[in-house]
């Protein structure tokens, strides 16, 4: 069985079901990594400094938003942990809609909910058959995971 990538409760009016979150699609993208030719040394990237051409170290790299004419706003890490929203433990079940009205396009991923294991089976599937037999999903709102300060680099 697939592996939740989130778990946590749906919710709607005074019902609440266990789930889980997995995704939908999967990546089928090589990876690549790059080498000098001619040999199997790997090459790295630096972070270099632009002005001074010097390497600069991880724990001295902060982020910052272009706001136009060479002006920048810098945000410390702290402040970027202090206004993250938390990852949330439920998904709250804002309104039902008409299925045809969702266009799958504007979707950078799919997932799908799931009962979080056997024993919530049969109230998930409630709610699964009910909203498969009246055509609507459930519009909600939740984050899942909390916003992180990396760039998917690793010092």
């Amino acid at each position: 069985m697939a592996r939740a990538i989130w778990s946590g409760y749906i919710n709607f009016g005074l019902v609440s079901v266990p789930v889980g979150l997995y995704s939908a699609t999967h990546e089928h993208e090589i990876d690549f990594h790059q080498f000098q030719k001619g040999t199997s040394d790997r090459i790295r990237y630096k972070r270099v400094n632009e002005r001074t051409g010097r390497e600069v170290p991880y724990e001295k790299i902060v982020k910052g938003h272009d706001v136009g004419g060479g002006e920048y706003v810098i945000v410390e890490p702290e402040e970027l942990d202090d206004i993250a929203p938390g990852k949330s433990r439920s998904l709250e079940i804002d309104m039902f809609v008409d299925l045809d009205e969702i266009d799958p396009m504007h979707f950078q991923k799919s997932y799908y909910l799931g009962p979080k294991d056997s024993e919530n089976a049969s109230s998930y599937a409630l709610l699964r058959d009910a909203l498969a037999k009246t055509n609507r999903a459930g519009i909600a709102k939740f984050v899942m995971r909390g916003m992180g300060v990396s760039d998917g680099s690793t010092p």
